[in-house]
């Protein structure tokens, strides 16, 4: 099959609707924008939400209330799959995670999961392990050092 030989679906084809051909047509007179008024004129349109001049429903409605999307922690997350980048017998820290380009952005935290396997015996320190992360690691020779400390808005430059 090549480029020239594709063609849409059966039925997701329609023909344009032909305006102004005549009553007869259906779609004569006034070619389908209903009566007089704005949008029966050429060039019209009028934006999302706008009532004609009322006050739109967006701002007649009071909006008031807490919402804990201001305190929501962000948990940078990682697989032990990808930590088998560094070399054997490493100490992994966030510093090393973030040039190596695992994690990016804001976090406040680190979480290490368990998907895929980890060939190298290393000493991860994070504040999160999953319990199947850190049963690989240790199985590995390695070691699952939980951290304490805040990270708050690490940013990769």
């Amino acid at each position: 099959m090549r480029l020239h030989q594709l063609k849409p679906a059966k039925g997701a084809k329609h023909r344009t609707k032909r305006l102004g051909c005549g009553e007869a047509s259906g779609h004569g007179k006034t070619s389908c924008r209903g009566g007089k008024g704005q949008t029966a004129r050429s060039g019209s349109s009028i934006r999302h939400g706008f009532e004609g001049g009322q006050t739109p429903l967006y701002r007649r409605l009071p909006k008031r209330g807490f919402n804990n999307a201001r305190f929501k922690r962000k948990v940078a997350v990682v697989n032990l799959s990808d930590l088998n980048d560094f070399s054997d017998g490493a100490s992994v820290k966030i510093e090393s995670l973030i040039e190596k380009g695992l994690i990016n952005g804001r976090f406040d935290s680190v979480k290490i999961l368990g998907s895929g396997e980890l060939k190298k015996k290393l000493t991860i320190h994070a504040h999160l392990f999953s319990a199947s992360a850190k049963a690989k690691i240790e199985s590995a020779g390695g070691k699952a050092e939980q951290i304490a400390e805040k990270v708050l808005a690490i940013v990769r430059k």
